[in-house]
């Protein structure tokens, strides 16, 4: 951006309801989860269901097999999406924390199935994960309006 004049930035929190509304805006998003003591991050597709983020992963992952746990707790996990534009840096970011369960109902996969394609292409043995979230986050970057800014 060499030359380029620099526009002053404004953050805003957003409220629960309008960060799962722009995350439902996207199909794509990065999970976090812990891999043997330490953290992963693998990027997935998402729908939005009900409040929940529904993603598709293979069925022999370290999400998976973490989040049937027989106890029926699940795991702790993070998911981020968002949409910032890399020239403006002008957008937003959404961060859910949650516990994610396997979908193991044959109906309930199948409905998810059906709103979720995989973006990447698996060779079968797909698993719907759902994610309750627990803590949602989310700021949209703004420009700042020339009446908002001050003389020095």
């Amino acid at each position: 951006m060499a030359g380029s004049e620099v526009r002053a930035h404004r953050r805003i929190d957003l409220d629960r309801a309008e960060a799962l509304r722009l995350l439902g805006s996207v199909s794509l998003g990065r999970i976090a989860f812990t891999r043997q003591a330490l953290p992963a991050v693998r990027p997935v597709n998402h729908v939005v269901d009900d409040g929940d983020i529904v993603i598709l992963t293979h069925e022999g992952t370290a999400l998976v097999s973490h989040a049937q746990r027989s106890d029926g707790t699940g795991v702790v996990v993070a998911y981020e999406s968002g949409a910032i534009d890399p020239d403006t840096h002008l957008g937003w970011s959404v961060v859910v924390t949650g516990y994610a369960h396997v979908v193991s109902d044959p109906l309930e996969l199948a409905r998810v199935r059906a709103l979720l394609e995989p973006w990447v292409l698996m060779g079968g043995g797909e698993q719907a994960v759902r994610i309750q979230p627990e803590l949602v986050t989310g700021v949209l970057f703004t420009e700042v309006a020339d009446t908002e800014r001050t003389a020095d």
